[in-house]
């Protein structure tokens, strides 16, 4: 039984993917940050550009 034990605290290969998928998800929260940034200065540009094209009529 103690070597169950023992073996068991030693095994890591759980904690590595734990740590991946942190990782995994961390990358992916900074995508979707990014991309929502990106999509709103976009919009604003857009928004911008279009408000310039009807005034000039």
């Amino acid at each position: 039984m103690q070597t169950l034990i023992a073996r068991f605290v030693k095994d890591e290969s759980g904690a590595t993917a734990i740590e991946y998928g942190l990782i995994a998800s961390l990358i992916s929260v900074a995508i979707i940050t990014a991309a929502s940034n990106l999509g709103k200065n976009v919009s604003s540009t857009f928004s911008t550009v279009a408000g310039n094209m009807t005034g000039t009529k």
